[in-house]
């Protein structure tokens, strides 16, 4: 007996599944099978069955009792039922738990260790931090070594383990962290824009962790510490120079925990995941979350708003607006009510200018981006001579003709308000006593009306045509005498 018993891995005291049922078969099989008037389940069955979303051992245990009274079959009872599965899965070293289904739940954290990085020139050190993400059913972890917490490392280090992962799960388990959610409350839960955003990109959801539960992360948190221990601990006598050397470190190490046998049932984490949980998995997308970082600002007086190295126009009409931000690697855009208003390729490099959209600008503004010497000069010309006249000056009165284009806009403005007849005689009038004139003269004779008044050579012109010749030529060709 002693000796059956060791072989079957029965040991005192009994393990709860050790039930009457299973110390009869252990020692007496073959009186258990006839005697036995019940129907044994399908275990493997079962156990499949139960990875299955909203299936748990109650449905499978009143479907089992429909199947074994449609054959003419007696079912055993529940608990007896529960106990045979338990039993099972102990023996043939199920690597899934009852509690955690597959392809359900991905819980994520940061590692509360860190990893130094040294300057090879200054000699300072920095830190680089650990993300943890592990899957309950298998326990497959992902850790990738980041450079900062930020908010946009944070969503690349759900992408990449996503990604690791080959598929997304139905839920999204984080602490309560500032990065992913706002506020979290017995009542209500609050999170961040960027990382529901990206939550609705993989089509998951993301439930945080109760404040003072730990028990809601335990797993995770096993695993973090786990991975402190295989990573960050197993790379403690190592000198690091650069992020890059950590990341490598860092995968290696990830590699050979997912890989290291389990001690207490065969297998790894590894095996486990590819055997019980990759099929369970959603698909990823087509094409790879890029990360995104939302914030607001209220548009200042020149249209311009900043990513925090470049700035970049929205249209004028927003001047005092609040408008929404949103800042991916590539892209700057612009939302006012939900409506995106505006759009900007992003550098990397600081520019020497802002982005300006042409169609952004006010009129004027687009009126003096369109200038040019060809323009005014053309504009001049059907004016009158005069005003082409002034128009060359103004235009060769600075080093370079650009120097000239604000003084000929506002002459452009002026013949706007007084016409173009007016314009004309107030430019000839300023030529008469100036070779060099300017707008503020041009515009103080247009105001009083001088371009309204004769000149002494006018008057004088008009004199000498009126009053000059008196009698007709037929006078002269008489001599002169009277008829």
């Amino acid at each position: 007996m002693l000796e059956v018993a060791s072989k079957a891995g029965i040991e005192w005291p009994l393990d709860e599944a050790a039930t009457n049922e299973v110390l009869m078969a252990t020692f007496y099989p073959g009186r258990l099978t006839s005697n036995n008037p019940r129907k044994e389940a399908d275990y493997s069955a079962i156990h499949k069955e139960l990875a299955k979303p909203g299936v748990n051992l109650s449905l499978l245990w009143s479907e089992y009792c429909e199947t074994c009274y449609t054959n003419g079959n007696t079912p055993y009872m529940y608990s007896q039922f529960c106990d045979k599965y338990r039993h099972w899965a102990r023996v043939t070293k199920a690597t899934m738990r009852i509690r955690h289904k597959p392809g359900d739940v991905m819980q994520v954290d940061w590692a509360g260790n860190t990893i130094p990085i040294q300057d090879p020139f200054t000699g300072d050190t920095t830190e680089a931090y650990l993300f943890v993400a592990v899957l309950p059913c298998s326990c497959y972890a992902y850790a990738e070594a980041c450079a900062d917490m930020i908010s946009g490392q944070w969503l690349s280090c759900h992408a990449n383990a996503y990604s690791y992962f080959g598929g997304v799960t139905r839920l999204l388990l984080p602490d309560n962290l500032k990065t992913g959610v706002v506020k979290n409350t017995r009542y209500e839960t609050i999170l961040n824009r960027s990382y529901q955003e990206m939550a609705e990109y993989y089509d998951t959801a993301i439930v945080p962790a109760r404040v003072y539960h730990p028990k809601d992360k335990s797993l995770v948190e096993g695993t973090v510490k786990y991975a402190s221990t295989w990573i960050i601990a197993a790379l403690r006598n190592r000198r690091f120079f650069s992020i890059a050397e950590v990341k490598k470190a860092v995968s290696e190490k990830l590699e050979e925990l997912n890989h290291f046998p389990f001690k207490k049932r065969e297998g790894n984490r590894h095996r486990a995941y590819y055997e019980e949980e990759h099929d369970f998995m959603k698909p990823l997308p087509f094409t790879p979350y890029e990360p995104a970082i939302w914030s607001t600002a209220r548009v200042p007086r020149d249209y311009l708003i900043s990513d925090g190295k470049n700035k970049f126009s929205v249209p004028f009409d927003l001047i005092g607006e609040d408008v929404d931000i949103r800042l991916t690697e590539k892209t700057v855009e612009v939302f006012f009510h939900g409506s995106r208003v505006a759009s900007h390729p992003r550098s990397a490099a600081q520019l020497r200018e802002p982005v300006i959209r042409f169609e952004h600008m006010p009129l004027a503004h687009q009126k003096y981006l369109s200038y040019s010497t060809e323009e005014f000069q053309a504009w001049a010309g059907s004016v009158g001579e005069q005003t082409n006249t002034v128009i060359k000056l103004f235009l060769a009165a600075g080093r370079e003709p650009e120097q000239g284009y604000k003084a000929c806009a506002s002459l452009t403005k002026l013949a706007d308000r007084y016409g173009h007849e007016r314009l004309e005689n107030a430019c000839q009038r300023v030529l008469l006593y100036s070779s060099s004139p300017t707008i503020r003269n041009i515009s103080t004779i247009l105001k009083n009306g001088q371009d309204k008044i004769k000149t002494g050579r006018e008057l004088k012109s008009e004199t000498s045509s009126s009053y000059g010749i008196t009698r007709g030529a037929a006078y002269f060709q008489k001599g002169g005498e009277p008829e």
